[in-house]
Formats: structure tokens, C-alpha cells, sequence
């Protein structure tokens, strides 16, 4: 088996155990992992990465049903935009080139990192598991279409924003923001694959390979996303989120640039 292959495959079992942990932010590396490391080409690696979030996302949105920590109705309320957001954003893909496409992923990046980061230094997560906001069912449904467009033209859960937005307008504690914005990511990326399925040509067997390993590091994060509290874990992910970004920008740039 190649050595590519190999680091790529291990690396999603991380992709998958971020997403048990945190609830979202794996996703945003899977496609850098599937172009740069298992050298999928741009566009398919958008549409594998959705079938890869979505199958680990389901995983864990059954395992937080299970320990009670999955909110349905919540959910829905978002996921009902977020499904044709993501129907949207599907065809938006292909009007971009490959370096183009994977420059757009390294400015999400370093915005997600930057957010991450911001909100751990003001202890927002920690502030969230005390105090819940009541529910604003119209700004839920705004933050859910604006995912899902995101979802469906980057491949990306969008857990790094479903997360907080739960919590602010959907009035749930960062527990069950948590294991809810698994449920709303499969929403999102199940229309997500309808959208590429048309325009894609996926390796299947590639794609489900990923997902399995995606889907074993989901459930084993998931287990210890009620032992560890996730602001610890917060830091560190962006920063390794702002390194990957720096990477993309500098090997991608050149090519725009000519």
C-alpha cells in the first residue's frame, strides 16, 4: 500500500475523532487531506468529503441520541435551510479551478482558526455550559442556510459555526449543541452529495475506505467528548488548522499569480 495512502488514511481516523470531540472542525481538513495526501483532484475531493463527513456524522448523531445529548427539534429547525443552502452551494464548486478552490479553503481556515481561537481566550465555551440563551427561531434558520451554502460548495460540516450558533439562537447547552450539530452536518451533507453526485465522478471504494476510518474516530471521540471538556482541545486544533492554512496559501498562490 502506498505511504500517501497510508498517512491519509490515518489521518482521517483524526479527521473522524475531532468531529466525536468537538462536534465539527475535522472536516475542514479533509479536503486538503484527500487532494495533498491521497491526491484526489479538487472538485471530487469536495463531494468524497462530503460523503466522509456525512457518514461520520451520522455515526455520531446516533451516539449522541443514544446518551441523550441530540436535540431533534433543534435540529431541524436548522437543517431545514441548511438542506437547500447546501443544494445551492453544490454547483458553486466547479466555478472555481483546483488552486483557486483550495485558496478559498485556506482563507475558511484561517477564519476558523481565528474564531476558535478568539473564543477560547474569552472562555466562551466555558461561559456556554451555564448560561443558555432562549431560542431565536429566525436567526436559526439564517445561520442553517448560510452552513449549508458552505457545506455544499467547500465540503466542509460547518460544525465550527453550527456549534456556537446552537447555543446563541437554539438555546441548547454545549453538550447537546455538541451532538446536535452532528445531525445538522448529515443534513447538510446528504443534500450536499445530491448536488455533486451530478456534476462528480467519485472512487467509491476510496470514499467509503475513508469513511470507515473517519467513522471509527468518530465513535471513539465521541465516548471521551464527555470526559474532556472541549475548549481544551480548542487551541490546539487551530493552531494546526492556521498551519495547514499557511501551507495551502503559499503552494497554491503561486499558481494564481502565474
Amino acid at each position: 500500500m502506498d505511504l500517501h495512502l497510508i498517512i491519509g488514511l490515518l489521518l482521517s481516523g483524526l479527521i473522524g475523532l475531532s468531529l466525536g470531540l468537538i462536534g465539527g472542525g475535522g472536516s475542514i481538513i479533509t479536503v486538503p487531506v484527500l487532494v495533498y495526501v491521497i491526491g484526489v483532484e479538487a472538485h471530487d475531493a469536495v463531494g468524497m468529503s462530503l460523503a466522509v463527513v456525512g457518514g461520520t456524522s451520522l455515526v455520531g448523531s446516533l451516539l449522541h441520541y443514544w446518551r441523550g445529548t441530540l436535540d431533534l427539534k433543534t435540529g431541524m429547525t436548522f437543517g431545514v435551510l441548511g438542506i437547500i443552502g447546501a443544494l445551492i452551494g453544490s454547483p458553486l464548486t466547479h466555478l472555481l479551478s483546483p488552486p483557486a478552490l483550495m485558496l478559498t479553503f485556506a482563507f475558511l481556515m484561517l477564519v476558523i482558526a481565528t474564531l476558535m481561537i478568539r473564543r477560547q481566550r474569552k472562555g466562551i465555551a466555558k461561559v456556554t455550559e451555564e448560561v443558555y440563551e432562549k431560542p431565536i427561531i429566525w436567526k436559526s434558520l439564517l445561520a442553517g442556510f448560510g452552513v449549508g451554502i458552505l457545506t455544499g460548495f467547500l465540503g466542509v460540516g460547518g460544525g465550527f459555526l453550527i456549534v456556537p450558533a446552537l447555543v446563541m439562537f437554539g438555546g441548547l447547552p454545549m453538550k447537546q449543541a455538541i451532538g446536535t450539530s452532528l445531525f445538522v452536518i448529515l443534513l447538510n451533507c446528504l443534500a450536499g452529495i445530491a448536488g455533486h453526485a451530478r456534476q462528480s465522478n467519485f472512487d467509491w471504494q476510496l470514499t467509503l475506505l475513508v469513511t470507515s476510518l473517519a467513522v471509527t474516530g468518530t465513535i471513539a471521540g465521541t465516548f471521551l467528548s464527555h470526559k474532556i471538556a472541549a475548549s481544551r482541545l480548542q487551541k490546539g486544533f487551530a493552531v494546526f488548522v492556521l498551519c495547514v492554512a499557511i501551507y495551502l496559501i503559499l503552494i497554491n498562490f503561486r499558481f494564481i499569480t502565474g
